[in-house]
């Protein structure tokens, strides 16, 4: 009796691990990826929408079953903009076993360099400073780096200032490494032949008032400003030079100021805080925005309101930078899939650096593909300038890519 007992229990016990491994196997893998990012603190108001977006599109890539079966598992944290905040969540990422990382600050990337190295981590940061690629195998750019951006605007203006002699240019910078990166490439692409005058570098504070600064730029001759900061200060200064009747109402206005900016100073977002100021802004990145109608338009709106997004998030770039990044993350996973290769760091990594040529890949969310290789780690080498017009940004002219940033490279 005692003996049947012990063979009735056997078999529950091997029952339950049977249908344990078939329950498993049924409902697939799980990919652990994670994001540190500020959802709270400074650029608050970019790393918010930007992690909705990541949220939202893995949420969608599960729902839909994109992969099939199996899942990603994105764990998302808040690191406030504060470099020991995000090493700690990396740390904490690590030991939870994942196989992707998405990070987000130009200072806690370039902090962590050695250590997505030293872990083969590949990583994709919000930042796109240039320094992020230097002596670092495992960091790719989401798009064109903040430097070819400032080398873009500052392209478009040698090209288009019909004042006669060279345009003289004031920088307005965030005063950290996210706003002075650009600097020296900008000043590398005017020493190889690009016809535009800096006459100053400013690196804002936390100034309510910029009118002492815009009429030094006046008495210098500045006509144009090409920032690399985010919207806050821009539209403050935007505001400032409306309210002096110094802001351009054509493009290189002789006596008054072009107002340009890269990625993280424009976008939908600035309009909301500038209002009329914003009318002339010059902007560019590599990322669709949604007053520009489109099929990327469509679906980025569509995917908001599918997860109870405001018209805020909606509307955002960094909303679309958010859902890029794990546009990429998703294409790597699906790409070894179909490969048949178990999914690891290792696996992915090669396949980032698989994605170009005939195997670039093809985002609705961006203005170019995105492209990778051992020597190519900035992902959309394409940037689209936009300007706002009638309250809102539309695109002038088509994609380009910036002339000068393969003659400095």
């Amino acid at each position: 009796m005692e003996n049947r007992k012990m063979m009735t229990v056997n078999l529950m016990l091997t029952l339950i691990v049977l249908f344990a491994f078939a329950f498993q196997a049924q409902a697939g893998e799980v990919y652990k990826l994670a994001l540190s990012v500020a959802i709270t603190g400074p650029t608050s108001d970019a790393g918010d929408p930007y992690s909705k977006g990541v949220e939202d599109y893995f949420h969608y890539v599960n729902d839909m079953k994109i992969i099939g079966d199996d899942k990603i598992d994105c764990t998302i944290r808040d690191d406030q903009y504060k470099t020991e905040i995000t090493k700690r969540n990396f740390e904490d990422f690590m030991d939870q076993g994942i196989v992707f990382y998405l990070n987000y600050s130009t200072g806690s990337t370039l902090a962590l360099k050695k250590d997505f190295d030293e872990e083969k981590m590949p990583t994709i940061p919000a930042s796109f400073h240039a320094g992020n690629l230097v002596d670092s195998s495992y960091i790719f750019l989401p798009i064109a780096s903040y430097s070819a951006q400032a080398i873009g605007l500052a392209e478009y203006i040698a090209n288009n200032h019909k004042d006669g002699g060279i345009p003289k240019v004031a920088m307005f910078l965030h005063p950290s490494a996210f706003g002075r990166g650009p600097l020296k490439d900008v000043k590398k692409a005017v020493a190889a032949g690009l016809k535009i005058e800096i006459v100053e570098v400013v690196e804002h504070g936390k100034d309510l008032d910029n009118t002492a600064m815009l009429k030094r730029l006046m008495s210098k001759d500045v006509q144009y400003v090409i920032s690399q900061t985010v919207q806050s200060p821009v539209a403050t200064m935007i505001k400032d030079a409306s309210r002096l009747g110094l802001v351009a109402k054509t493009f290189g206005e002789k006596g008054k100021i072009t107002f340009t900016g890269c990625h993280y100073t424009g976008g939908n977002d600035l309009v909301a805080l500038a209002g009329p100021a914003s009318e002339n802004f010059y902007w560019t990145t590599s990322y669709i925005i949604t007053s520009e109608p489109g099929v990327g338009t469509d679906a980025q709106l569509a995917l908001a309101k599918n997860y109870g997004r405001d018209d805020k998030f909606a509307n955002s770039h960094n909303y679309a930078n958010g859902i890029m990044v794990a546009q990429v993350a998703t294409e790597v996973i699906l790409r070894a899939k179909a490969r048949g290769k178990k999914i690891t760091k290792d696996v992915l990594y090669e396949e980032l650096l698989a994605m170009n040529g005939l195997n670039a890949f093809y985002p609705v969310t961006t203005v170019g593909p995105v492209t990778y290789s051992e020597t190519d780690k900035a992902g959309v080498d394409t940037l689209q300038l936009y300007a706002v017009k009638n309250g809102a940004f539309k695109a002038v002219g088509k994609p380009f890519i910036p002339e000068y940033t393969s003659k400095i490279n």
